[in-house]
């Protein structure tokens, strides 16, 4: 595992289980390919569906988790239509990588965050993402 980064379960489908090593996130956006997917990859613009699992920095439950609702997301990457964290990171990996990502404040959703998903203005962002397809 990168430095600095969480420790998370490697095994793309199941549920993503978190362990932050540290209590201060890296600086910057992250980017770790926990499983390397073997299916086609995705590119700028393409539609992606995807089951993923959002925490803040530290934190042990998920602001929004596509494998808790047993229902995978769809949509473009690249284009602005999800936060630039996942516009910069999704794209260059293969179908079937399970990858995690860190997203400080200015990649997700800025100094106002999300309060009533419980994320505050200064909150890095942890998502463990499963590609399951792009087209």
């Amino acid at each position: 595992m990168a430095q600095d980064m969480p420790t998370v379960n490697a095994e793309f489908g199941a549920a993503p289980k978190i362990t932050f090593e540290t209590p201060e996130p890296p600086a910057g956006l992250k980017v770790v390919e926990l499983v390397e997917g073997d299916g086609p990859m995705v590119r700028r613009g393409d539609t992606v569906t995807v089951n993923y699992h959002g925490v803040v920095w530290g934190k042990d439950t998920a602001f929004d988790s596509s494998f808790e609702r047993h229902q995978p997301a769809s949509f473009s990457i690249g284009v602005g239509q999800v936060i630039k964290g996942w516009d910069q990171t999704v794209p260059g990996h293969n179908v079937g990588s399970r990858l995690v990502v860190s997203i400080p404040p200015e990649y997700g959703y800025g100094s106002r965050g999300v309060p009533q998903a419980g994320i505050g203005g200064g909150d890095t962002l942890v998502f463990v993402v499963d590609i399951i397809s792009t087209r």
